[in-house]
């Protein structure tokens, strides 16, 4: 599987479906900030994350927005004051 590295931002109004989102990230990447992760995904887990968060989003008032980066993107980032890029860290996701 080609790895992707994928910015996902979002704006959820309700705190059940925003916890049901920030966890659902968090099992594929890693909190940047509140709304923001960082993923380090396939495109086939990408479109099952997109996928999952449809189903549980309301379409009509929350975003979600993903921006792939390529490598040289995403090596061309800078970090000022106490941001800094997440260090990996492996998960287990259980289904």
């Amino acid at each position: 599987m080609a790895s992707l590295t994928v910015i996902a931002a979002y704006d959820v109004s309700a705190d059940s479906r925003r916890a049901r989102l920030a966890a659902l990230l968090q099992g594929y990447g890693d909190r940047l900030q509140r709304s923001v992760f960082v993923l380090q995904t396939s495109s086939e887990d990408l479109a099952e994350i997109r996928r999952r968060a449809e189903s549980f989003l309301d379409l009509d008032v929350d975003s979600l927005h993903f921006f792939a980066q390529c490598a040289d993107c995403w090596g061309g980032q800078v970090c000022i004051g106490q941001a800094h890029s997440p260090e990996p860290v492996l998960y287990w996701i259980a289904w």
